[in-house]
């Protein structure tokens, strides 16, 4: 029987799913938006993308979830569902870098590709990577969190640039950096839950899957809680 494996990105917005074969290819994938009922169509939508493709919890073989940075709801919600789902269904899980599988969706060859993801308090996550097929992307800087006006520190040179926000960030970007900036189409700028599932799968095969205790949000700053 074939085996697939499910993918979750809560990190940003869009939410999105995704279930792919184990040899990668992408069977079926979901990106919804809903600000007025928050994450209350988030298992609807991963049950969606399972029986459009007319696939059963049990035949999934492992799960990949987006860890963050991102949204600290959104985190809590993807890590929770996903342990929920592993223990239940007695199979493994990895979790990865929400930057990392979104730079993975674009390269420019020669050029670094800078990943964003908004932070809210007019800051973004950001980390630096080299991308090449085939492979996970290569850290040249490290994820931090930064205002979009420091970026033209961050990034010494040149670098293609993608976000999780094209009308916000993209403008920002520009004017911090000018025509060093090169932007990536703007389709793009949504983080996939089928780049969570390549990231997943690529690590895997160098590292195995992670114990389910140690699946943990990466929220690189304190929650921004006022009274």
């Amino acid at each position: 029987m074939e085996r697939f494996i499910l993918a979750i990105n809560t990190a940003t917005a869009p939410f999105s799913t995704a279930l792919v074969r184990e040899d990668g290819a992408l069977i079926a994938e979901v990106l919804l938006t809903s600000p007025s009922r928050g994450f209350g169509l988030f298992m609807p939508t991963l049950h969606q993308v399972l029986s459009s493709a007319g696939v059963s919890l049990k035949r999934l073989s492992s799960l990949v979830v987006a860890r963050g940075p991102g949204s600290f709801t959104g985190l809590r919600v993807g890590l929770a569902a996903a342990k929920g789902i592993c223990r239940g269904l007695a199979i493994p899980a990895a979790a990865v870098s929400s930057l990392e599988a979104l730079a993975l969706q674009c390269s420019s060859g020669s050029l670094p590709t800078c990943a964003l993801i908004d932070s809210r308090r007019g800051e973004v996550f950001a980390a630096l990577f080299r991308v090449f097929p085939g492979q996970t992307p290569r850290i040249v800087k490290e994820e931090t969190c930064l205002s979009l006006k420091a970026l033209s520190d961050f990034v010494d040179s040149g670098a293609l640039f993608i976000g999780n926000d094209y009308a916000r960030q993209a403008p920002a970007v520009r004017d911090a950096l000018g025509d060093r900036a090169i932007l990536a189409p703007p389709s793009l700028w949504h983080l996939r839950a089928s780049a969570v599932a390549a990231i997943g799968l690529l690590k895997a095969e160098r590292e195995g899957f992670a114990d389910l205790r140690n699946l943990a949000p990466s929220y690189m700053r304190p929650p921004d809680i006022r009274k």
